[in-house]
């Protein structure tokens, strides 16, 4: 019998993640016709049908379940040795993907990546904006800045200090408005927060309870939303005290409200190997460090 090759497992494998023939086609740039003859060798091959059709679109058998996970370690290891081989060994040339929450990427990244392409100039930065976490196993980003402890076994992670977090509101909103007093205040203010519940602002009423009993005047699940908002005058927001710091236009409100979230650099380790990686990495390292007004831990 004739080995399958790794094709016809990543063809498989496209198939059972985006749920449909033209899905998997699509995302791994081929034919419909040249993607359903490779899951049909596969299928002869292993003398087991993968998948049947469904109103959905394919439905994968037990079969292509027990294979899934066989296929995703082997599509790791494909993407590890080609990045292992493409690498430019001692070079700074090629790119290099970071993934940060919209607000530092937007607002924190860029003078630190500056500085670095200003030292590396054919060093190219792709810059993922999520509030979500993109995977680095999957290669969704190649380094992300993270606040919260990375969880996966194969990641280089460097804890670079702590991003804190107050309550503000802007000049032109405190002349207006005024300033709460106490958190009770809270309920009369215009306030600005997310428009579903999330970790963070779970976090947001232990730390003060008048919030989750008032009512959000302002609701985005965009971070740098809810900072224009804040800057634009429109009630009370939570904002980075650092970054907080740098416009004179914004005063803290309520200062024992604090909010604290361990920052940390992340990369695969696989990456270590590549000199762009590193240094990216590094500077990253040091960026965020000196934004979190601490020295970078190990």
């Amino acid at each position: 019998m004739t080995e399958p090759s790794w094709d016809h497992y990543r063809a498989a494998l496209a198939v059972i993640e985006e749920g449909s023939l033209s899905g998997a086609a699509r995302a791994l740039g081929l034919t419909q016709p040249t993607l359903g003859r490779q899951i049909a060798a596969l299928e002869q091959a292993l003398g087991v049908a993968l998948f049947t059709r469904s109103p959905a679109g394919l439905a994968p058998t037990e079969a292509a379940l027990t294979l899934a996970p066989y296929a995703r370690s082997l599509k790791a290891t494909a993407e590890a040795l080609h990045r292992a081989v493409t690498a430019e060994a001692e070079g700074l040339v090629g790119r290099v993907r970071v993934t940060a929450s919209e607000v530092v990427g937007a607002e924190v990244l860029p003078p630190i990546l500056a500085a670095l392409h200003a030292r590396h100039p054919d060093l190219a930065l792709d810059v993922v904006l999520s509030d979500r976490m993109q995977d680095l196993l999957r290669r969704d980003a190649d380094i992300a800045v993270r606040m919260a402890p990375p969880t996966q076994d194969a990641l280089v992670a460097r804890r670079v200090g702590t991003v804190r977090l107050g309550l503000y509101a802007h000049r032109r909103y405190a002349a207006q408005r005024g300033l709460p007093e106490g958190p009770a205040d809270l309920a009369r203010h215009s306030l600005i927060g997310f428009d579903a519940e999330t970790p963070f602002l779970r976090a947001m009423m232990r730390v003060a309870p008048p919030l989750g009993e008032a009512r959000f005047a302002w609701r985005s699940d965009s971070t740098l939303a809810q900072l224009a908002a804040l800057r634009a005058g429109f009630g009370l927001g939570v904002c980075q005290t650092a970054l907080a710091a740098r416009d004179p236009d914004l005063i803290r409100v309520l200062p024992d409200l604090v909010w604290e979230l361990p920052t940390f650099i992340a990369m695969h380790e696989d990456l270590r190997r590549l000199r762009r990686c590193r240094v990216a990495f590094d500077a990253l390292v040091e960026g965020m460090g000196a934004y979190c007004g601490e020295p970078a831990a190990g």
